[in-house]
């Protein structure tokens, strides 16, 4: 099918045909015939690299010409700004919304396209965004994620209330394969697309005993080294290839990509460039062996490196210059990162009070679909190692042969209902019992097999809670209603439980404590906890031993001790520990500092909202220990930190000279502002000083203002933050 005869804009086919794409591929043309230009609902369950960004793309332009306006959800906030980019200057207005939770963010409603979370697509409908009910065209990449236990109910709630607040909606569901698309597709009123065809051919087998046993044939392979995936590895590269090893943890990452930088041993500018940008945004011990990797052509990447060198990473990658890279999973869920050879060395994982259990057979196909890329490939490969003989055989049963598992709705957790049915309250979605399970019953959970009972008993629990907690009323007549308490955690983007805990836990306190604080966002069901290695249990313990007395939870269990790790983290951060120091002291990696400090970030800025209500007390407390953790600074930095354009760095270099206020900024010597603020910003910042104080600057000194270019307040840029790093 010719894309000339398609009824898409003619810019866009302009475009494809500057690509060289003039054709489409069979599973994209099954979509058209299926309806996508009729305005159709779709679930397109194709493999990977076979064109379902595509296929999306079309219907968005085709609805937008008509008028329409779109939104395109993913799980990840690379892969949302990887979409951006993707639609981007194809002559649509294009809008991202990936920021702060409790934000209404009308401003998108002016783009064609909006590329957004399914958290944060949740948290727009719960603060009642306007924009979003003349959405027309609902596109949901990664859809089998409704089945994920730690995002599945969002994401099944956010097309549910779509779907009940605009009928017309017109829904494309993309997704990997998965063992029950009927079932999805049936809830969707969707045609089912699907279809085994790929741009590569994809060749799955095992690697043993120097040969890759393959069905019906196999490979042998030179074997000049003793490990494995290293013979893996230069095959590939011998062959002008590029390779993807997925391994179990960082630690395994890490140590392969020093292993296959000894053997690479490849050499360039372009390697030495890379490495220098890597080695500027990480200054942490991993980010060392990573630039170092990186200088042979290897690399890893995982959650726990900052976004700019996963960036370099993932650019080198996509150039060729960067040879292998060694990941966790996560690489597999999101970015489009294929390669000539995939190796799944570590099918099998470690799960606490379980062991080790083989990774799900979606999760490797994931992996494996990211072997071949179109258009360079001839084919690609996804190859696992196997221990011994018998375990060839059993490889082919359990994953190549196996058929995916089926998804399952994830809105029977009580956790999950209790947060889903205070937001549909509190919204207005349902003003009733009767309201509430009419809607629950249209939900994927609810179609999937006879529930009702145990659906009814749930929803019981969830709105005893809910009332119980003050959240919400139940009125004379059966109406429900959100209480303030209710309304304020919902939009807050809050797990009830988290609301609760810090108000009752903030009520009791009659002395502030930052380390109080932040362990008790560190125990809340919204903030994720480091896991306790057996090297971090007597450090620990010293800390309760020593300053228990400002810890404000007392329920002492794993998730506690967990917390108090993690509170030390965002301690260490508060008091200006260099991010090298923090990874090498506590284990962990500069991107899981910016996990820490971004969540807290989020949580600290609710707790204020929570504390002015129920704490008014500690309303400066708690606020100023928001901007501490935003800006990582001891608390004497604060007067400076307030003022524009002054960040983390620029504050402790100025405190340092002796200038500590704003008011010492306006009496201090011009030279030495100057210095460390540079011309233009010295101005802005003197202004706001002055302001602030309540002063009046009778004339800017001087120098400033020979040297000044005159500048608008939109140009004086805030110094970076961790945030302009992390993912």
């Amino acid at each position: 099918m010719k894309i000339d005869s398609l009824p898409i804009p003619i810019s866009l086919r302009t475009k494809y045909s500057a690509l060289g794409i003039t054709e489409l591929y069979p599973p994209q043309a099954k979509c058209v015939e299926a309806g996508l230009f009729n305005r159709k609902n779709q679930l397109v369950a194709i493999p990977t690299a076979s064109g379902k960004t595509l296929v999306a793309e079309m219907a968005m332009q085709k609805e937008i010409s008509d008028g329409g306006k779109c939104l395109y959800i993913v799980p990840l906030k690379a892969l949302a700004a990887e979409k951006y980019e993707d639609f981007s200057g194809k002559e649509v207005k294009v809008g991202i919304a990936t920021g702060d939770p409790d934000q209404r963010d009308e401003y998108l409603g002016r783009y064609d396209i909006i590329v957004a979370t399914s958290e944060k697509t949740d948290s727009l409908l719960r603060n009642r965004a306007e924009w979003l009910k003349r959405v027309s065209l609902l596109v949901v990449d990664e859809i089998h994620l409704i089945g994920d236990p730690s995002r599945g109910a969002t994401l099944e709630m956010v097309i549910a209330k779509l779907r009940y607040q605009n009928p017309n909606l017109q829904i494309i569901g993309l997704s990997a394969t998965m063992g029950n698309p009927e079932e999805l597709a049936n809830w969707l009123n969707a045609a089912l697309v699907t279809s085994e065809w790929r741009p590569v051919d994809l060749r799955e087998g095992v690697y043993y005993n120097g040969a890759i046993h393959f069905h019906g044939s196999e490979r042998i392979l030179q074997t000049p080294k003793k490990d494995d995936d290293l013979n893996l590895l230069l095959d590939t590269a011998e062959e002008g290839g590029q390779c993807l090893v997925f391994v179990s943890s960082r630690r395994s990452a890490e140590a392969y990509a020093k292993r296959a930088a000894v053997v690479l041993k490849k050499k360039s500018e372009a390697l030495d460039l890379y490495a220098e940008k890597i080695a500027k945004a990480d200054t942490t011990p991993s980010g060392k062996v990573l630039a170092n990797s990186v200088k042979n052509g290897a690399a890893f990447h995982h959650a726990g490196l900052p976004r700019a060198a996963r960036e370099a990473v993932e650019e080198g990658f996509r150039k060729g210059e960067i040879q292998v890279i060694a990941s966790t999973p996560t690489l597999a869920a999101g970015l489009n990162l294929p390669a000539r050879r995939v190796i799944i060395r570590d099918y099998q994982r470690y799960e606490a009070g379980v062991g080790m259990n083989p990774i799900p057979v979606m999760e490797y196909r994931q992996m494996a679909g990211r072997a071949g890329r179109p258009r360079l490939d001839p084919y690609g490969e996804a190859v696992l190692i196997a221990k011994d003989r018998d375990a060839v055989d059993v490889l082919f049963e359990k994953f190549i042969d196996a058929p995916a598992e089926n998804i399952a709705s994830q809105c029977q957790k009580e956790n999950e209902l209790r947060n889903h049915l205070l937001a549909l309250i509190t919204t207005g979605f349902a003003k009733n019992r009767a309201e509430l399970d009419g809607f629950m019953e249209k939900s994927f959970y609810a179609s999937q097999k006879a529930v009702h009972r145990r659906l009814d008993r749930n929803i019981g629990k969830a709105l005893s809670y809910l009332i119980e907690s003050g959240m919400i009323t139940e009125e004379t007549g059966g109406e429900l209603l959100g209480t303030s308490f209710g309304v304020l955690a919902s939009r807050l983007y809050l797990d009830p439980e988290t609301a609760s805990l810090i108000r009752d836990i903030l009520g009791k306190q009659e002395t502030f404590s930052a380390f109080g604080m932040l362990h008790l966002l560190c125990m809340t069901p919204n903030m994720f906890r480091f896991y306790l290695k057996a090297s971090d249990e007597r450090l620990v313990d010293e800390v309760f031993s020593e300053r228990g007395d400002e810890l404000w939870c007392e329920e002492l269990s794993e998730e506690f001790f967990a917390a108090v790790k993690t509170a030390l983290v965002a301690e260490a951060w508060c008091e200006e520990v260099p991010e090298d120091v923090i990874c090498e002291n506590f284990g962990v990696g500069a991107g899981d500092i910016h996990a820490v400090v971004e969540n807290l970030r989020w949580l600290m800025h609710a707790s204020a909202r929570i504390a002015h209500e129920f704490a008014p007390r500690f309303d400066t407390d708690v606020r100023d220990l928001e901007i501490r953790i935003e800006n990582g600074v001891k608390e004497e930095l604060l007067p400076l930190i307030t003022l524009r354009g002054i960040g983390r760095i620029r504050a402790r270099r100025l405190f340092d000279r002796g200038i500590t206020t704003p008011e010492d900024l306006l009496s201090a010597e011009p030279k030495d502002v100057v210095g460390i603020l540079g011309t233009v910003l010295t101005k802005s910042v003197l202004e706001q000083a002055a302001k602030k104080t309540g002063r009046t600057l009778d004339a800017v000194p001087l120098l400033i203002e020979e040297e000044a270019v005159p500048v608008k307040a939109s140009e004086t840029k805030p110094q970076k933050t961790l945030f302009d790093f992390g993912e």
